[in-house]
């Protein structure tokens, strides 16, 4: 399951994984960030908050999760990996080579950090 926050003033998502991502998580998260898009033509920042990555519950959700950023990666500026998952710290040298967006890794204890970094014009 994954909390999301949206934050309508920075235009940022807030998503927060805890248990493994299922596909259903990202069929609820599409219509919120399309709707974003749609009205202001893209998302300012997305930020991934865990203190450990989760995994997937099955293989459809992992493609469901894959499609979500093929979907979506165009449209948003910015990624905030705010995490100690040694997984998702490498988010951002992985993700350079799938995504648009600027992506950086944060320490979990450093959520209001990532969100100024989110909400800045860097």
């Amino acid at each position: 399951m994954i909390h999301h926050q949206l934050l309508p003033d920075q235009r940022v998502l807030v998503v927060t994984p805890e248990s493994p991502l299922e596909k259903r998580d990202f069929e609820a998260l599409a219509p919120i960030v399309d709707r974003v898009i749609a009205e202001h033509g893209s998302l300012g920042g997305l930020m991934i908050y865990t203190k450990s990555f989760p995994g997937w519950k099955d293989f459809s959700a992992m493609l469901g999760h894959f499609n979500f950023v093929k979907d979506h990666q165009k449209h948003i500026t910015k990624v905030a990996a705010v995490t100690d998952s040694a997984f998702l710290s490498i988010l951002p040298s992985v993700a350079s080579f799938f995504v648009h967006a600027k992506v950086r890794h944060f320490d979990y204890e450093d959520k209001a950090e990532a969100l100024a970094w989110l909400d800045s014009d860097t």
